[in-house]
């Protein structure tokens, strides 16, 4: 029920119980007073009449007058106690008036000069009375008025006070309507602004213009709002703050609350672990790793745990657990896959140098040793001195091919571009490869595209690509062509610079590890020919030093094709300072 509808019938309740109980105190009251009032004036006229009736007057003319001139029920009885006049009635022989000797009010004005008294029932009239009987010369006067002779006049306070509680009534709606639409309104307007409040809406206000204590909620409402909208605002920027300083962390973080759901985690973490469900979601979802179980369970349990190593996928990640305030852990995760591939690059390096050193030096050494004989005939030493040459020179290679390789990883060189005319720079690593070609009877071969015969790279580097290539081209060919050429690529801005071979190809499996440092699809072949396993891997370093890249196609039996990607000449990207070139 609206608060109008209350108002209005709690005061039309308030006025009806008045009018109620007005005219109960008047029907009690009042008329109690009236009979009162009438048994005074009964005895009084009952006096009157007494003095009135002379011994000589006619009693039944003198009772008609007297009833007439009273408006009362008047009994005249002589000395005897017998009924002389009637008004009520002519016939003065009814057994019945005999009775009114014996009535009390009669009885008391015979012993007295007054009496009065309630008598019971008129024969005459049938209704309750008040009576009053006064002693005279000739005889007794009874005067009866009939008991509910107050009753008119009560009826008629009653209906005053009637008229005047449904004029009461009809005030009191309206003013109850007035008040509680000037109170309604200004509690309805708050009503709908706390509502926008809770819904979020902050920029509701109520009106101030209410009166009273509406008007100083209205106030401390309109305050509430301001200073839930500044915290509210506070509250965000922190939160953003969070958020912000979160997802731009490097580790992944999942918080999870004492009902074990995840309510937070920043981008790293759903990408390490390979998590899509939007927040909040069970910790039943994340990996089913133990050692990920193990930590979180302990971290609930209000436990901190030593870091653990666990592996989701391909990835290995570092996971530290630590117990919230209030219940709920969070889980901080690094990346430790490149860290882990890195030792294990070191480690491979360190076997790949120590192996690749090995041989050489103990050709060198043994050969060394044999050197000190001096019986040793002419011609076997010269021959050991060149084989001593041979490996040193080999040693010599793998330091400068690491040390190129060093130089580009390590920024310490960057390209100066130029414009490269790839038909002079083939025949320059063309014709280093010319004497091992023709001893196989190879055919070396240079064909750019028509649409692309330059390249946007540093001739020096290019230099080096295209040697690099054909090298190792004419090491793994036995027969057929080598063939150097160029193509537009689709969006023609740069130019693929490929070298392609019918030499014997490389399986599948090894194929994408071609350009990885001393990585050799065939270990002992590629020993044999002299080459020192970094080739490939100063090409891609090279390519992507010019912000290109490499990719490598092969059938085994039937060659091998790699391509290195630079910018077309004309359509320079980058401006960079001349630094030492990479050694050729």
């Amino acid at each position: 029920m609206r608060l109008a509808q209350r108002l209005l019938l709690y005061s039309l309740v308030v006025v009806s119980l008045l009018v109620g109980f007005a005219l109960t105190a008047i029907r009690e009251r009042a008329g109690a007073g009236v009979r009162a009032l009438t048994t005074e004036r009964v005895r009084a006229e009952a006096v009157l009449a007494a003095r009135a009736w002379a011994p000589t007057a006619a009693p039944a003319p003198l009772a008609d007058s007297l009833a007439a001139a009273l408006g009362r029920h008047v009994t005249l009885l002589d000395r005897r106690g017998r009924v002389v006049g009637d008004s009520e009635t002519g016939d003065l022989t009814q057994g019945w008036l005999g009775a009114y000797a014996r009535l009390p009010e009669v009885a008391a004005a015979r012993a007295a000069p007054i009496g009065v008294s309630r008598a019971g029932r008129s024969s005459a009239v049938g209704l309750p009375e008040l009576a009053g009987a006064a002693r005279g010369a000739a005889g007794v006067v009874r005067v009866a008025a009939p008991l509910d002779v107050g009753g008119a006049i009560v009826a008629d306070l009653q209906r005053g006070v009637v008229l005047a509680g449904l004029a009461a009534l009809l005030v009191a709606a309206g003013v109850a309507l007035l008040f509680a639409r000037a109170v309604a309104r200004p509690l309805a307007e708050l009503r709908d602004v706390t509502r926008a409040l809770a819904a979020g809406d902050l920029s509701r206000r109520p009106a101030l213009t209410a009166p009273g204590e509406v008007g100083d909620l209205a106030t401390a409402v309109h305050r509430l709002a301001e200073q839930l909208g500044a915290r509210l605002a506070a509250l965000q920027a922190e939160e953003d703050l969070t958020v912000a300083l979160t997802e731009a962390l490097s580790e992944g973080v999942v918080a999870v609350d004492g009902r074990q759901r995840v309510v937070r985690l920043n981008a790293m973490a759903r990408l390490l672990l390979r998590l899509r469900d939007p927040v909040p979601f069970p910790a039943d979802h994340l990996p089913r790793d133990r050692a990920l179980r193990e930590a979180l369970g302990e971290a609930l349990r209000g436990q901190v745990s030593d870091a653990v190593e666990l592996r989701v996928d391909d990835r290995v990640l570092s996971l530290t657990a630590r117990p919230l305030v209030g219940g709920g852990a969070v889980l901080a995760l690094y990346d430790l896959t490149q860290v882990r591939r890195l030792e294990a690059v070191r480690r491979d390096f360190v076997a790949n140098v120590s192996h690749e050193l090995k041989t050489p030096l103990t050709v060198v050494g043994g050969f060394a040793e044999a050197l000190a004989d001096d019986e040793l005939p002419g011609a076997t030493r010269r021959q050991f001195a060149q084989t001593i040459r041979g490996h040193a020179q080999r040693m010599q290679r793998i330091v400068d091919d690491l040390l190129d390789l060093s130089r580009i990883e390590s920024g310490g060189w960057r390209p100066n571009p130029a414009r490269v005319d790839v038909a002079a720079a083939a025949e320059e690593a063309l014709a280093a490869a010319r004497d091992a070609a023709a001893a196989k009877g190879l055919a070396l071969v240079v064909a750019p595209a028509p649409g692309a015969p330059c390249v946007e790279a540093d001739p020096t580097a290019a230099r080096q690509v295209l040697s690099n290539l054909v090298e190792n081209a004419v090491r793994h060919t036995a027969q057929g062509a080598v063939t150097v050429y160029t193509r537009a690529d689709g969006s023609g801005d740069g130019v693929w610079l490929g070298v392609r071979d019918t030499g014997v190809g490389i399986a599948p499996e090894h194929l994408p590890r071609i350009f990885e440092r001393f990585y050799r699809a065939d270990p002992g072949r590629a020993r044999e020919a002299g080459g020192t396993g970094l080739g490939l891997a100063i090409v891609k370093h090279l390519a992507e030093a010019h912000g290109g890249t490499v990719r490598a196609e092969s059938v085994p039996g039937r060659g091998t094709t790699i391509e290195v990607q630079f910018p077309r000449a004309g359509a320079r990207t980058m401006v960079s300072e001349p630094t030492d070139a990479p050694a050729s």
